[in-house]
């Protein structure tokens, strides 16, 4: 925990460009360990300061370089810091929140399930592997979307948002697909579903529900073998 002596925070050194976004208090974050002495370790967050984060608050000793899941707030004397003790500052069992919700999601941990992924800075959430529409790396922050608020208060999450706009988005990564292969993919409704996932990161269902939509759109044709690119689908 923090003392009450003021910690020796170093300035960043002459010339040092900041590779992390700017991260304010409150907030969870993937930062870079720029400096270690005898008081903690300091973080690159994107300010004029680096950031303390005291041996108290560390899980383990982090070597310059290494890059840690911490959370900022700010200590008894009202000076921020950061912890890696997340449990202290993200609850289990999520508030004001509801299925639809787009929030804002930072990867934390692979687990047997999934991805374990923080929601607004808050809350812990899951997304499932086969929700995954894409690989995602520790401390990565997106755009997110809760899938379902369970009765014990956690959430199941999704990269992709709910309704017809998340077909639209699957209708988008179908087109983008055709037009990088040469306007034509080996993909249709008798395809196997692990072959659609690997291709274009979603189910099964939602691809035919978007192709199906693209159809009527006149966008893309539909072939015994495959879709193709409409012409004037560019």
């Amino acid at each position: 925990m923090s003392d009450s002596r003021e910690p020796r925070t170093p300035r960043p050194a002459a010339g040092r460009r900041y590779r992390a976004p700017r991260c304010d208090v409150g907030e969870v974050a993937y930062l870079e360990v720029v400096t270690v002495n005898d008081t903690g370790a300091f973080l690159d967050w994107g300010q004029p300061r680096d950031l303390l984060l005291p041996y108290g608050e560390q899980r383990f000793r982090p070597s310059v370089g290494k890059r840690v899941l911490v959370r900022i707030y700010t200590d008894q004397q009202g000076r921020p810091v950061a912890s890696q003790k997340l449990e202290r500052f993200v609850a289990d069992e999520a508030e004001a929140l509801a299925a639809g919700d787009e929030v804002i999601l930072v990867i934390a941990e692979q687990t047997d399930l999934g991805l374990k992924a923080v929601v607004n800075h808050r809350f812990w959430g899951v997304l499932y592997r086969d929700d995954l529409t894409r690989p995602l790396r520790r401390g990565q922050r997106v755009t997110g979307y809760i899938k379902r608020l369970r009765d014990d208060g956690r959430l199941d999450l999704s990269l992709l948002p709910p309704g017809e706009a998340r077909l639209d988005v699957v209708g988008e990564a179908v087109l983008k697909a055709l037009r990088e292969s040469g306007g034509y993919l080996p993909l249709g409704d008798k395809s196997d579903a692990a072959e659609i996932k690997a291709r274009l990161g979603v189910s099964k269902n939602a691809f035919k529900q978007a192709i199906g939509r693209l159809y009527k759109r006149r966008l893309i044709i539909l072939e015994p073998t495959g879709i193709r690119l409409a012409p004037g689908g560019e």
